[in-house]
């Protein structure tokens, strides 16, 4: 079988299940469960003191009004977190580098986003599809534009995001094979690459 240089992007499977299944399922065993008890064991205590943590630090900079988003964010940030760190494991799979999870993730709060700022503040949302100072007969262009600009926005960053974090694995594949190619011609060339 020959591999090539952007095998790296397909999902990988194992007996015939999605690792990204099993990758996406893991990170729920850590959150720590509720309990009747009065004391907790060390370990839930631990990670309820570092989540409270994190959340108080998370909604700092935020005015009253977005702290109803604390759920959220707090469990979106431990969520990537648990499973980039679980990436860092030798032959384990990290599904932040599919495009897949990041379009999944990036659609719904781009949509959720775009909803909450129409609903919110229609003027400000709108008045961000036509710059100040624009010629009439360009208004209906750009309008347009700015709106299919919004709309490509999700698709853009969702793309930007999976090839930043796998272009340094491709780059360490294209320096290894050219070293390895180089290795019967120029030796100390192929051994200083």
């Amino acid at each position: 079988m020959t591999l090539s240089f952007f095998d790296q992007f397909m999902s990988p499977t194992y007996l015939g299940i999605p690792l990204i299944a099993i990758a996406l399922v893991f990170p729920w065993i850590l959150y720590p469960s509720p309990s009747n008890r009065w004391l907790n064991n060390r370990l839930i205590t631990l990670q309820s003191w570092l989540i409270n943590r994190f959340t108080q630090q998370l909604l700092l900079p935020l005015n009253p009004g977005g702290h109803k988003w604390a759920l959220i964010l707090t469990s979106l940030m431990i969520f990537l977190l648990s499973m980039n760190l679980l990436g860092l494991l030798p032959y384990t799979f990290t599904p932040t580098t599919q495009l897949s999870l990041n379009m999944g993730l990036a659609v719904p709060f781009w949509l959720a986003t775009v909803i909450i700022g129409m609903r919110n503040q229609p003027t400000a949302a709108l008045g961000h599809l036509l710059p100040e100072g624009t010629p009439v007969p360009l208004i209906p262009v750009l309008i347009i534009i700015e709106t299919i600009s919004l709309f490509i926005r999700p698709l853009a960053l969702g793309v930007r995001l999976t090839a930043n974090l796998t272009a340094g694995h491709l780059f360490i594949q294209l320096i290894a094979t050219a070293a390895f190619v180089l290795l019967p011609m120029m030796t100390t060339v192929a051994i200083l690459t």
